[in-house]
Formats: C-alpha cells, sequence, structure tokens
C-alpha cells in the first residue's frame, strides 16, 4: 500500500471522530491494551509528559517540546487533530515521521486492528507509542485526543508530569454537560507518584483536582500567574501567555529529574514555531489586509482568540467561520462583534454545519452575514470586499483551516 492508500484507509474504513462524531468515540481502555500487547508495549519504557485540558493542550505540547529539543533531547510529540498531512500529528524533534513509517505500521499490523475492533485515534496513538520506542525518544508529550479517563492515552502508567490546561465546555455529549463532569473526566490522567500541574482552572473547579490527587497520594502544583516572568515568544496571540505560564510551571517540576536550563527554556520559548512547525494558532496569512488565522472552535477559545485579535488596529473585522454540527455554533455567533461581517461557510467533511442551516440559524440573530457552500468561495469574496486596514479572522474547525491554509 502506499502512503496515500494507508491515510485513506484509516479515514474512511476506520471511523475517525474529526469526520463522523459520536459514531467514531469508542470510550475504554481494554482495546488500546489488547493492542498495545500485540505491539509489545512500547508505551512501557518510555519517559512521557501527559497532557489533557479543553483548550491549550497542543500549545503546551509544542512550548514543551521546545524547551527539550533546545537542550538536545530527542523529543516525541503526539497531537491531534492535523491540519494538512496525517503525520503532523506525531513528530520526533519537531519533523513529522516518514510517510514509509506510517505504511509499514498500518500494513504489518491490520489484521490486530480488525480483531480488536480498534479505533482511528487507538491505531494512531498506538503508531505514536510504537514509533517513539523505535526512535529512542529521550521524552515523549502525549495530548490526550478527549476528556482523559476514558482517552486512549491514558494506558500511560507513570507521567514525568500531568497537566491539565483549562477546562471549558465542549465534547457535552461525551464528557458530561457541566463543567464539574468535565473536569472530573480530565481528572484521570492524574496518577500515583507522578507530579501534576493545574493550568489555568476556575477557582471553584480546584477541589475537584485536589480530591483526586488525594486519593491517588500525589503532589499538584498550581501555576500561579503572578509568579512568572513573561517570556518573549514567537507565538502571537496574547491567549498563549497562559499556555507558556502553564508550560513553565511544568518545566520547575520536570528539573528534579531533567538537566534545564532557564536560559535554553527561554530561546525555546522565543522559536516555537522553527524548533516545532507549531502552526493553527494564530497564524498570520497575509497583510494588508492582515489576515490571521486560528483554530480556536469552542466557547472558550473563541473568547481568547477575539480579546488578542482585538489588541490590533483595524477598520472592519471579517471573520470567515466554520463548525461541526455537534458544536453550539449559534451561541458562538453571538460571540463574534455585533459590527463584524462574518462568512459563514460550509467545509468538506461529514460534520461540517451545511449554507442552508448558516442561513436559517444566523437569520434569527442580530448579525451580518454571508452563506456559502464553499470555504475557498467565502475567503475569495472575502478577499474581495476588504480593505487593506480590515482584518481577517479565519476560525472553526480545523478542517475550514486545511481548506484555507
Amino acid at each position: 500500500m502506499t502512503y496515500s492508500e494507508v491515510t485513506s484507509w484509516l479515514f474512511k474504513q476506520i471511523p475517525n471522530f474529526h469526520q463522523t462524531g459520536a459514531l467514531a468515540y469508542k470510550p475504554g481502555l481494554t482495546r488500546m491494551k489488547q493492542l498495545m500487547e500485540a505491539l509489545g508495549n512500547p508505551h512501557k519504557g518510555l519517559k512521557t509528559i501527559h497532557i489533557a485540558g479543553t483548550n491549550g493542550k497542543g500549545s503546551v505540547a509544542h512550548i514543551l517540546a521546545a524547551i527539550f529539543q533546545n537542550h538536545g533531547y530527542r523529543t516525541g510529540i503526539f497531537t491531534s487533530p492535523h491540519i494538512h498531512d496525517f503525520r503532523e500529528r506525531i513528530k520526533i524533534n519537531g519533523e513529522l515521521i516518514s510517510e514509509k513509517t506510517v505504511v509499514d505500521f498500518v500494513t504489518q499490523n491490520k489484521v490486530n486492528f480488525s480483531a480488536i475492533d480498534a479505533s482511528f485515534f487507538e491505531i494512531t496513538t498506538a503508531l505514536a507509542f510504537d514509533c517513539f520506542a523505535k526512535e529512542n525518544c529521550d521524552i515523549t508529550i502525549i495530548e490526550t485526543g478527549l476528556g482523559g479517563r476514558l482517552d486512549a492515552t491514558n494506558i500511560i502508567e507513570k507521567p514525568e508530569v500531568a497537566i491539565i490546561t483549562t477546562i471549558g465546555r465542549d465534547h457535552e455529549q461525551f464528557l458530561g454537560n457541566t463543567l464539574a463532569s468535565i473536569a472530573t473526566e480530565k481528572a484521570g490522567i492524574i496518577k500515583a507518584e507522578a507530579p501534576f500541574v493545574l493550568g489555568q482552572i476556575d477557582d471553584e473547579l480546584i477541589s475537584i483536582f485536589h480530591n483526586k490527587a488525594a486519593e491517588v497520594d500525589t503532589q499538584i502544583i498550581l501555576t500561579n500567574n503572578e509568579d512568572l516572568t513573561p517570556i518573549p515568544t514567537d507565538l502571537l496571540a496574547d491567549y498563549q501567555q497562559g499556555n507558556i505560564r502553564t508550560a513553565l510551571t511544568a518545566t520547575r517540576v520536570l528539573k528534579e529529574n531533567w538537566n534545564l536550563d532557564f536560559e535554553k527554556i527561554k530561546e525555546a520559548v522565543q522559536n516555537i514555531g522553527a524548533l516545532t512547525h507549531f502552526h493553527g494558532r494564530f497564524q498570520q496569512l497575509g497583510t494588508n489586509p492582515l489576515i490571521i488565522a486560528d483554530a480556536g472552535h469552542n466557547e472558550i477559545g473563541i473568547r481568547s482568540l477575539l480579546n488578542s485579535i482585538a489588541k490590533y488596529p483595524m477598520n472592519s473585522l471579517r471573520i470567515i467561520y466554520g463548525a461541526s454540527n455537534d458544536k453550539d455554533w449559534k451561541s458562538i455567533l453571538n460571540l463574534f462583534p455585533k459590527e463584524a461581517i462574518l462568512y459563514l461557510t460550509e467545509f468538506k467533511a461529514q460534520r461540517s454545519v451545511k449554507a442552508k442551516e448558516w442561513q436559517a440559524g444566523a437569520a434569527e440573530l442580530p448579525i451580518i452575514f454571508n452563506c456559502f457552500e464553499d470555504a475557498n468561495q467565502a475567503l475569495r469574496q472575502c478577499k474581495l470586499d476588504a480593505q487593506p486596514d480590515d482584518i481577517i479572522l479565519i476560525c472553526g474547525s480545523f478542517y475550514l483551516l486545511e481548506e484555507l491554509i
């Protein structure tokens, strides 16, 4: 099989959450344990940092990857979803794993996948662990896919540190419809004898994490926003400062077992993009007008994104927005400034909100909008309409960014 054939098989033959939604969700660790046993349990020999949270997981993962890479450690990072290429999910020292690695893994293990009835995410997670073990990574940084307690990545038994970044409303059909239930699910990554860092969490939720830490008898470290001196960074959005503080708090814990130097940490934070090839977060695509693309898609992410964009001088804000149909997109539309001009569009995925749905739902709201069946058509029209001192913001689903970045 070629790389194209393998990835096509993965996306089409096995349920993929980001394409099909709830049909692909298979909670629980039984299949994952069976799959890893068939591979020789490669995860058990790895040193890992395990990250969960509603927003900021990918950013904190890449910040920490940059720090370890800049110290000369062979660093594996597993995140999701991808924007352009499936291999963006699995990188070593900032570089995508090879197409051959993906092809060999899938072709050699397809029988096991079928026998176990493994999901797309379980297979991808297993590929990451297998690859990191074979490539002798010194440290691996693992982002959960959804939740924590029942996530496929939670076969990690004793991470170097566990991190929970933020708690907000997302994936409520799986994690519960209250912030407390969502926090409880994500707290499932907290393990005995593994230090735990808590990021930007509302005070009323902190007791949930204290209780879980006490239950497994481990240490909890809170990110103290006032106690960390800001470091210049190539991450442009204001919201990244909170993610940087969470990552820096984790480095304080990690210093006990890893040789981490503050000057090298500072240098890494200034060069995250160059070191890790991180993209899709407040990514500048053009000037005159300024074009920014960001994967913000839920309430907490959109609020943070709008706070960052508001710092820029502009004549008009034009927003190209696409959403999955399991999101509360009407609530998101109400978050956008009423004077903004919205270009509401479909994207090429099964779960996309369709133009007819945009038209019907948006017509009920006090907003300025146009609807499009094609994302590139939305972008073309937006560029035609825009003045040089406008800002064009592209946000929503990763699939929208895949088509437009």
